[in-house]
């Protein structure tokens, strides 16, 4: 069997690693520092794999990071309740409506692509976005493309490169766990050791 896919796939990585805007990581530490001291709340927000990603990152940051942290996809109950009765654009939304969504929080979207209110792609995003506006949050995201709303409306903005437009996908949803491992572990941020790393 052939190495070429793997071999592509390892050089893209690379070659996202040496572009990405590293400035736009750190912005986003000095946001989430200062979240944290204002007792803000984070709420990551996600729809497929990135769905996945937001509940290992509400973990994380909870545990590691000392943040209070929420996603909606999580209680599926709810989730699929809320859309059934009200729609899959207003899930998200109405969720943040029911936690009280303030001034101090921030929402965190993981997502391929952003959203796009015009092609009707991730409308629960978009419309959990412009409820977080209203409400004066921050908002922040890890994105691949162009960062589509997301990208629009966000306080910061990591976006992944696209290298190759075949594996856009793999590669965003790939990222946002790099990064938010990143910030999890930074020194700033870092409230608890990690168990293997505390053994020694």
């Amino acid at each position: 069997m052939s190495l070429s896919h793997v071999n592509n796939y390892f050089r893209e990585v690379k070659e996202i690693i040496d572009i990405i805007d590293c400035q736009s990581i750190t912005s986003l530490i000095s946001e989430l520092i200062n979240v944290r001291a204002k007792g803000g709340r984070l709420f990551f927000l996600g729809s497929g794999g990135s769905a996945a990603n937001a509940s290992h990152a509400v973990n994380d940051f909870r545990k590691i990071a000392g943040i209070e942290a929420y996603s909606p996809s999580d209680n599926v109950s709810e989730l699929t309740a809320r859309v059934n009765d009200d729609g899959w654009e207003n899930s998200y939304s109405d969720w943040l409506g029911v936690s009280n969504l303030n001034e101090n929080d921030a929402l965190f979207v993981f997502s391929v692509g952003g959203g796009d209110e015009d092609l009707s792609l991730s409308p629960n995003i978009v419309q959990a976005l412009k409820f977080a506006k209203n409400k004066e949050a921050k908002i922040f995201g890890i994105v691949g493309r162009s960062g589509g709303y997301t990208g629009k409306v966000a306080d910061v903005c990591v976006r992944i490169p696209t290298v190759n437009p075949n594996t856009v996908t793999a590669h965003a949803e790939s990222f946002q766990a790099v990064i938010w491992h990143l910030i999890v572990s930074h020194p700033k941020l870092k409230q608890q050791e990690m168990k293997w790393e505390s053994l020694g």
